[in-house]
């Protein structure tokens, strides 16, 4: 497991020094506030980050909510308790057939260990996570890179391929089309250890363009 590191926002200076033109960014956006959530089992993480899938953040919400509805008196299902709801009503919270089936596979996943628990989780690798994490239905590399940068807090994760990521570099860097995943991976290099910070400004690129 990667050493215990201070809060991301530690990463700014660091940053700010090693990459003069994310240096301007960093000063533009201010501090990183990304509050991990390492009480949050895996499980959990997995089935909110598929249930956020291709949508927006309040339509995902909603679904949730009803999804969560149908279990009253817990504040999240338990794995078990998910496999034992039929198909029917899970799709009637709106949830599509593929994140169904990818929910149930989780859950299935869970309770078989191929999911790790919050105590096993702190002694897996990044790239550990990733490898075990997406054989299961639905859950590829970028879900598990969203659940270890904001759920485990792992600071030095880059998700090169995540679109968002693609578009903020080449705002930032001014490129005139899109990098190749292999390209921000090569400049990141100077980034470590705190290229989840790194990730979490080039999104933030997006949102202040002018």
């Amino acid at each position: 497991m990667p050493p215990a590191l201070p809060s991301f926002e530690s990463g700014c200076a660091f940053l700010a020094k090693a990459d003069p033109v994310l240096a301007k960014l960093v000063t533009r956006v201010g501090p990183c506030p990304i509050k991990p959530r390492p009480r949050t089992n895996p499980y959990e993480s997995l089935v909110k980050a598929v249930t956020y899938q291709q949508l927006n953040g309040k339509a995902a919400e909603t679904i949730l909510n009803r999804f969560k509805a149908l279990f009253p008196g817990r504040r999240f299902p338990k794995a078990d308790e998910v496999l034992r709801v039929p198909d029917d009503r899970l799709r009637a919270a709106g949830l599509s057939r593929n994140k169904l089936a990818a929910i149930k596979d989780i859950a299935a996943k869970t309770l078989d260990g191929t999911v790790p628990t919050n105590r096993t989780v702190k002694h897996m690798s990044d790239h550990e996570l990733v490898e075990r994490l997406t054989t299961i239905r639905g859950v590829g590399p970028w879900t598990v890179e969203m659940l270890l940068i904001f759920t485990l807090g792992r600071p030095d994760d880059l998700p090169a391929t995540d679109y968002g990521v693609r578009q903020g570099f080449a705002l930032t860097y001014r490129l005139k089309g899109l990098p190749k995943p292999q390209e921000i991976m090569e400049h990141g290099e100077r980034w470590r250890p705190w290229r989840s910070v790194a990730a979490w400004y080039l999104w933030r690129a997006l949102e202040i363009r002018e």
